[in-house]
This record gives structure tokens, sequence and C-alpha cells, in this order.
């Protein structure tokens, strides 16, 4: 059933139950993402999609779109707290953008561009994890993981089911693990794609560190504005 919304004063069609973030971008109208992809489940976890609907501040991806809703996208709190939440994630981390391998691949980094971060308002943390490169196709740099989910949520081994990657322990003392055996049962095209899907340094595939020189690099050819609103899956 097709129903209007109000995205920034203007009306717009959608199908009912579609959801908000997408039904934005397919208007034209960018909101950006760390955890979200476009054709699966919604994970929630980075609120880095916030915008207000009907005046309440809500992750646009968990939202199923309603007659007559009005939602605020380019409005200076919902603005103001995007920006925060990335500069979170930047402080909480590890991110040292000249020389990570995912610089230019990092969909962090270029959402940082997109919401106009600067600096970090929050104190840097600068953590201690200890790295995994015991696996057979990856490094596991844990100091760059934003907790995104992507890789717990999506990324399975095909016989069993069971999940390659989870989280241990919790609060500053969480980490992303690996099952090793799972993990070096992975084809090179598997493995690839688990690296793509994380949006930061994170996991990263060994042999490829920076094959794409600069100006050749993913969000350099297009920007993550581009892709999302043209539904391109990251």
């Amino acid at each position: 059933m097709s129903i209007t919304i109000t995205i920034d004063g203007n009306e717009v069609e959608a199908e009912a139950g579609s959801t908000l973030i997408d039904v934005a971008a397919d208007n034209g109208v960018y909101i950006p993402s760390l955890c979200y992809m476009r054709g699966r489940e919604c994970l929630g976890t980075c609120r880095v999609c916030s915008v207000k609907v009907n005046g309440n501040m809500m992750a646009s991806c968990t939202v199923k779109v309603a007659d007559g809703m009005d939602v605020e996208v380019d409005e200076a709190e919902s603005k103001d707290m995007r920006r925060a939440l990335v500069e979170i994630n930047f402080s909480e981390g590890n991110h040292n953008c000249p020389s990570c391998e995912k610089s230019g691949r990092c969909e962090l980094q270029a959402v940082g561009y997109e919401v106009e971060m600067v600096a970090s308002r929050f104190p840097y943390r600068f953590p201690v994890r200890k790295r995994d490169h015991t696996s057979k196709y990856f490094f596991l740099e844990r100091d760059r993981c934003i907790f995104c989910q992507r890789c717990v949520q999506f990324v399975h081994d095909e016989e069993t089911g069971k999940k390659i990657f989870s989280i241990s322990k919790r609060g500053t003392h969480a980490q992303i693990d690996i099952d090793v055996e799972l993990a070096d049962k992975m084809t090179p095209e598997q493995a690839r794609k688990a690296a793509e899907m994380c949006p930061v340094g994170c996991i990263i595939e060994k042999g490829l560190g920076f094959n794409d020189p600069m100006g050749e690099r993913k969000f350099d050819v297009k920007s993550i504005r581009e892709r999302a609103l043209a539904g391109e899956e990251e």
C-alpha cells in the first residue's frame, strides 16, 4: 500500500512498512549508517542513522514508515547527534587513517567526512587490544573494531550455520573473536566478502593491504553518499 510521509518538509510516497533509511535514500536524502546494510536485517547497533520522527529521535534503520510520518534529517540537533556518535567511534578506538590499510575503503572514515567531523569532542581512549593473526585469511586488528556486529550476524559457516565471529567480554573489555577453525574453511571469495563487510580496518584480508592507490580507492571513486543514494550495498 502506498503512503505519504514528509522528509524535511517534502512529501514523498513510499510503500507502507518500508524501512525509513531506504525510503530516504530512494528520494535523494542521505542518512549515514555504520551497521545497517540494505537488504539485510536491521542491527541498530551504531545509531549513526538517528533522525527525528514525529519529534522523537530514532534510529532510521529501525523505523518502518507509516502514513503521515514527519521526518527531520537536515535538522540541527539530529545532525549534531550523528556527528557526536561518529566522534565517539573515533575516540573509543585507534583509528589512524593515514596508516590504516582500509583508508579510502573505510566507512567510518567516509561517514566522518559526510558529517563534517574535524576532531572528536570526547577524550581519546587509545585502547590496547591484542591483535589476532592466527587465521589463514585475516588480520584481526581489534583496536579498530566499532562493534557494529555485521560480521557476527552475517558471516557464518555454510555447512553448519555456526557463527565465525563473536563478541566476548563486556564493557571496555569487550573484543571481537574469530573461530579460526571455521574461518580457515572459508573460500578466498567468502573471506574477501567478510573483510569487505567490515566497515572499518578491523577485519583485514591478508595479502591485500594497500593494493588500491590513492585516487582509485573505493570512496575515492564514488563517495559513501553516492553509493547509499544509488542503493549499492557497502
